[in-house]
């Protein structure tokens, strides 16, 4: 995989906790610690889980059956469907909810969730070490996106159009890939 590709994914899969970011850190009772903390989790699970889905992949593509890249493509490419529907859906919840400590670890793993899929399905046949690299890179675009995203937050009036701004670059760019990887 090249690297023009693990970027793209990086910034496809920030695209929730990038979205979820600027929905945050307009709720005026959220201090930078709480910033912070949210922040480092959407990046530590991005990583993660982008790491256990390739190596789950790995596992299951020698072990079980092997996946081709016309089975990842779809994958890929129907979560970037998926995505760009969410983007015209407006969803009106309350955020007070979502100081609570415990929501660090759930928004994390929930803006993270795919990330696992797109490793299971993407990052499979790449050595260790590169999908070591690869997850942690996509951890830092994470990182930087959300931490952009909160600053950004300050000028942000129209928190739906951004959010569905968001979702829908995730989504296009995660369906052009799917659709690269069936057809190429």
């Amino acid at each position: 995989m090249e690297l023009r590709d693990v970027i793209l994914i990086g910034v496809a899969m920030s695209m929730d906790a990038l979205g979820l970011s600027i929905s945050l850190g307009i709720n005026p009772y959220l201090v930078k610690k709480n910033k912070i903390r949210f922040i480092i989790s959407f990046a530590f699970f991005q990583f993660l889980f982008i790491f256990l889905g390739g190596i789950v992949g790995r596992f299951f593509d020698t072990y079980v059956v092997s996946i081709p890249n016309m089975i990842g493509g779809f994958i890929i490419s129907l979560i970037g469907f998926v995505m760009i529907i969410s983007a015209f859906k407006n969803d009106n919840k309350d955020d007070s909810i979502l100081i609570n400590k415990s929501m660090y670890v759930i928004l994390g793993m929930s803006v993270s969730v795919d990330a696992l899929v797109v490793g299971f399905t993407a990052f499979h046949e790449v050595s260790s070490i590169a999908l070591f690299i690869n997850s942690i890179l996509v951890g830092l675009i994470t990182l930087f996106l959300c931490t952009t995203g909160f600053f950004l937050c300050r000028y942000a009036r129209k928190v739906d159009f951004i959010c569905k701004y968001a979702d829908l670059l995730g989504g296009i760019i995660l369906l052009i890939l799917g659709l690269e990887m069936i057809f190429f």
